[in-house]
């Protein structure tokens, strides 16, 4: 009787070690995941920040050239801008673009806001930013424009492109 209460508390022992080796294992690796996760936020939130900063830049140049690494090129992906309302494909928005709004200015800077949220699922990403837009036109005139954007990014390669983008600015009061 006392061999088989001995081997009954050997095997309850060596379970509970197990049932801990277990949930120690799974915590730890809870712990990694949870670990990879903030780590990959962190790389998001750079990437989408050189992007966006780099998206400026490009459309800052004044020319529809410049940024045209930013899109991607298939048919039938809209881009909503500030004038006129779309474009439905990067050809049409970088000749649009380049036609009623780049010609005529003499200079523009366009700049990112320091509030970029990047959220990213898989090769699909989005982002949102507040921006400043300054044009100076080839008649003298200036104008100046608080911008909201929105971008939506998919990987391509090595490469996040713009398959969609949203530019508006706030009704006046």
């Amino acid at each position: 009787m006392t061999v088989r209460v001995e081997t009954l508390a050997r095997r309850n022992g060596e379970r509970w070690r197990w049932v801990l080796y277990v949930v120690f294992a799974l915590a730890g690796g809870l712990l990694t995941f949870v670990g990879a996760r903030a780590q990959q936020k962190a790389t998001d939130d750079a990437t989408f920040r050189r992007l966006i900063d780099a998206y400026c830049s490009a459309w800052s140049t004044g020319n529809a050239d410049a940024p045209a690494k930013f899109y991607a090129k298939d048919d039938g992906l809209a881009f909503y801008d500030l004038a006129p309302f779309a474009y439905h494909s990067w050809k049409e928005y970088h000749e649009g673009v380049q036609k009623e709004f780049l010609e005529s200015a003499a200079s523009l800077q366009l700049t990112a806001g320091k509030d970029l949220k990047a959220r990213r699922s898989g090769i699909v990403a989005w982002t949102t930013v507040p921006m400043h837009l300054s044009v100076k036109t080839k008649d003298g005139k200036s104008s100046e424009a608080e911008v909201r954007y929105t971008g939506i990014w998919e990987k391509r390669g090595a490469n996040w492109l713009l398959v969609h983008e949203h530019l508006s600015v706030p009704m006046a009061n």
